[in-house]
């Protein structure tokens, strides 16, 4: 790679379920899902959490581009910032929107069209002035979105369904796995394969093993299972993600605390923190 090329991820959001900013959550951060990938010059966005306003503030002065958006999942925590990208209301610039996981029932166009409709939303998204493509695949497909830059993708378990990507750019392989609940009695397999030996997973940690019995069936994991699927797959960086809105910035503290003395090099995202493999 030279000097020249990037290949990084920066946490614009890093919260689950709804924003929750304030003097509590200042260090780690309170807005919801929202991921920039850079690949060389290539902007990749994974996910439309309320993180992604400020991302969308930063791009303004670069003048018009291209951006593509992946979503996870378009449950409201990972949508809800989209209606306020500024991009996207900036003739000239391209945004691609893609989601895997509302076929055949839903198509995402239907879906965002629904989010921003009255009496919920006081425009629709014909307000938009980029130009906008809505792109619905079928999960488990490879996306190879521009020469150099290959994107897998594979279930979750989640309501709704969920997809996690891959994004795998000059030999290296960076993993967004959010939005999944893990199996009891296995280690999910479809979500090994996916991660299997990348340098960095950003894993759903929503709750702890002593927090989860009460979850059970919201569609989220614990940062142990996170440690476990990360030894399994023999991935280089585990990185925490989708802090619950009820775990302050002390809480979080405790868990990189003892995350890390189960897996040394373990990280718990947060807003502002960018990582290269």
């Amino acid at each position: 790679m030279t000097e020249q090329q990037e290949f990084s991820v920066t946490f614009w959001g890093v919260r689950g379920s709804i924003a929750c900013p304030g003097p509590e959550t200042i260090r780690y951060g309170g807005d919801t899902s929202c991921l920039e990938v850079m690949c060389g010059d290539r902007r990749f966005i994974f996910d439309a959490g309320t993180g992604l306003r400020k991302l969308g503030n930063k791009l303004v002065p670069m003048g018009p581009g291209e951006t593509d958006l992946f979503f996870t999942h378009t449950h409201f925590d990972h949508v809800c910032g989209l209606p306020f990208f500024v991009p996207m209301f900036i003739p000239g610039n391209k945004v691609r929107l893609w989601a895997g996981h509302l076929l055949p029932e839903h198509n995402l166009r239907q879906v965002l069209v629904e989010m921003m409709m009255a009496p919920l939303f006081p425009v629709p998204p014909e307000i938009f002035q980029a130009e906008v493509s809505y792109n619905d695949y079928e999960c488990g497909k490879v996306l190879t979105p521009y020469p150099g830059v290959t994107i897998r993708t594979g279930p979750l378990n989640h309501p709704n369904r969920a997809t996690g990507y891959r994004v795998e750019y000059d030999g290296k392989a960076i993993c967004y796995i959010t939005d999944t609940e893990h199996f009891e009695d296995h280690i999910d397999d479809k979500v090994v394969a996916l991660v299997r030996g990348a340098d960095i997973v950003i894993y759903d940690a929503t709750y702890t093993d002593e927090e989860y019995p009460k979850f059970k069936g919201f569609g989220h994991s614990t940062w142990q299972e996170g440690v476990k699927l990360a030894d399994a797959a023999d991935v280089k960086t585990l990185v925490i993600f989708h802090h619950d809105p009820n775990h302050n910035d002390e809480f979080m503290d405790e868990v990189a605390k003892q995350a890390e003395a189960m897996r040394p090099g373990t990280l718990v995202a947060r807003e502002g923190l960018t990582l290269r493999p």
